[in-house]
C-alpha cells in the first residue's frame, strides 16, 4: 500500500475529526499538535504495512510499561532530544555560554531537606563502601559568585538504588539528596557515598524494548543536580563519573562534554571538583522550573 493511502479524503478526514478540527471548541495549539501526531502515527503503520496484531502489540506494550514511562522516554532519546532542542533555541536567540543542561531522569523527589554550611552530610549509608567528596563554585557568566543560590543534589546509593524508589527498603528518607543553600560566595561542598550506576529492571518494559533493538539498559555512576538562584535561569544538569566504563555510552543520553569529571581516588575516598556557571534569567519564567510532574515523599 502506497503512503499516499493517508492522503486520500477518508483518511484526512477521520484524522481532522479525530483532532477535533470540525469543532470550535477546545485548545487550538493541542488540536493542531494532535493532528499532526495521528498523521504521522498513521503514515507509519501504511509505511511499515503494520499488521493488526502488531498494532494491538504495540499497545499492549504502552498499557504494560506505563509505569516505567519515566525510563523508555529518556532510553528513546526523547529527553535528550528536549535539550538539543532547548539548546538550539538558546543559540538562535543568541543565548551562550553556562554549564551545559542534560537530562533530569525520573528519580528526584521533592521536599528533600533545607540545609546550610561548608560540609554537607548527604547519606547514612554503611561505611564498608567509598567516600565521596565533592566541592565547587556556582558562578555567573561574568564569573561572580552566585550568592544564596539553592543547589539541590541527588544520586544513588552503592548498589545503584536511589532513596524513596530502593525496593530493599534499607534506605533512610531523602538518603543522598539534600538541597543545599549557599552562601555569599557560591561554594559548596558535601560529602556521601559513592554511586553506582544502575540498568533498567530486567525483564520490564525499558528493558524488553532496549533488547528488540539491540541497545543495553545500563547507565554509568553519576550524581543528579537543579540550581536555583534569583535573577538566573534555573539550571538542571548532572555529571557522569568520567571513569565509568558506561560513561560515553549511557543508555538515556545523559552524557555531555563537560559533565564527565574523572573522580580523583584514593583509598577508600574519592574527590571532585566541579563549577557550575549560571545564565541570567530574561523572565521570572527563566528562573522557574519545568511543570514536570515529580514525585514527593
Amino acid at each position: 500500500m502506497e503512503e499516499t493511502f493517508v492522503d486520500t479524503a477518508p483518511v484526512q478526514g477521520l484524522l481532522d475529526r479525530a483532532a477535533g478540527l470540525d469543532s470550535d471548541a477546545g485548545d487550538v495549539r493541542l488540536k493542531g499538535i494532535m493532528r499532526d501526531l495521528l498523521d504521522a502515527m498513521a503514515r507509519v503503520i501504511v509505511r511499515y504495512d503494520v499488521s493488526e496484531s502488531e498494532f494491538w502489540g504495540a499497545i499492549k506494550y504502552l498499557q504494560n510499561g506505563a509505569g516505567e514511562i519515566g525510563l523508555i522516554i529518556p532510553g528513546t532519546g526523547l529527553e535528550h532530544f528536549m535539550d538539543l532542542y532547548m539548546d538550539a533555541k538558546d543559540a538562535e536567540a543568541g543565548l551562550t555560554g553556562g554549564t551545559p543542561r542534560t537530562i533530569e531522569g525520573p528519580l528526584y523527589v521533592a521536599g528533600a531537606p533545607l540545609v546550610e554550611g561548608a560540609d554537607v552530610n548527604l547519606t547514612t549509608d554503611p561505611d564498608d563502601t567509598t567516600n565521596l567528596y565533592m566541592t565547587g563554585q556556582v558562578r555567573g557568566p561574568d564569573g561572580e559568585p552566585v550568592a544564596g543560590a539553592i543547589l539541590h543534589v541527588w544520586h544513588a546509593n552503592s548498589q545503584g538504588w536511589y532513596s524513596h524508589f530502593d525496593p530493599t527498603t534499607e534506605q533512610t528518607p531523602f538518603n543522598n539528596r539534600r538541597r543545599i543553600k549557599l552562601g555569599a560566595d557560591g561554594r559548596y561542598a558535601f560529602r556521601s557515598k559513592m554511586p553506582k550506576g544502575y540498568s533498567v529492571p530486567p525483564g520490564g518494559a525499558t528493558d524488553v524494548l532496549m533488547q528488540a533493538v539491540g541497545r543495553h539498559g545500563n547507565r554509568p555512576a553519576h550524581v543528579h543536580f537543579f540550581i536555583e538562584a534569583p535573577g538566573y535561569r534555573q539550571l538542571t544538569t548532572q555529571i557522569n563519573f568520567g571513569d565509568d566504563p558506561f560513561a560515553r555510552d549511557d543508555f538515556a543520553f545523559g552524557t555531555r562534554e563537560g559533565l564527565l569529571p574523572v573522580p580523583m581516588r584514593q583509598g577508600d575516598s574519592a574527590s571532585i571538583s566541579f563549577d557550575f556557571e549560571l545564565q541570567r534569567a530574561a523572565s521570572a519564567q527563566d528562573e522557574q522550573f519545568s511543570s514536570r510532574a515529580r514525585a514527593e515523599a
